[in-house]
């Protein structure tokens, strides 16, 4: 199964580069049938990503604010049900992750699968790099999504 991994984030805004860092993780892997996007969460061109992904998946990946523990992942199944907006509200764009999501949801185009992990993040403000939870958590987070498309399960969603 084809899958297209985004990760999202701003590397000037610490933990909200968290889904970028993933993204370079898993880049080098060398995953197959995978390809992986940096992207920098302007939802309109999330939302052209995701309706024009040639992938059975499409998998992002961001950081949540959501009152969480730092590092606390969460995984949202977006082609079941609604992404809670709640957990996305530091976006720095008008139209953010849930926003794209929904979106897509609405005008048809979202993939069979569309899984969203999130990573609690710490610290917004501006600067660089990740606190040491959030990157922790990044790195456990990209060991297993490389072990789902290394060793895919029959029927699962990726």
């Amino acid at each position: 199964m084809a899958a297209l991994c985004i990760g999202i984030g701003n590397d000037y805004r610490h933990d909200d580069g968290v889904g970028l860092y993933v993204a370079r993780l898993l880049r080098e892997q060398n995953l197959p049938d995978t390809v992986v996007i940096e992207h920098g969460g302007d939802g309109i061109s999330l939302l052209e990503l995701i309706a024009g992904a040639d992938a059975d998946a499409v998998i992002l990946i961001d950081a949540i604010s959501s009152g969480a523990a730092p590092g606390t992942l969460v995984q949202f199944a977006a082609h079941e049900h609604p992404l809670p907006a709640r957990c996305f509200a530091h976006s720095s764009h008008a139209v953010g992750v849930a926003e794209a999501v929904e979106l897509a949801r609405v005008l048809g185009n979202l993939p069979r699968c569309c899984l969203v992990y999130g990573i609690e993040g710490a610290c917004f403000v501006a600067g660089v790099g990740l606190t040491p939870v959030v990157e922790q958590a990044a790195r456990d987070l990209a060991a297993a999504i490389e072990q789902k498309r290394r060793n895919p399960q029959p029927h699962a969603a990726f």
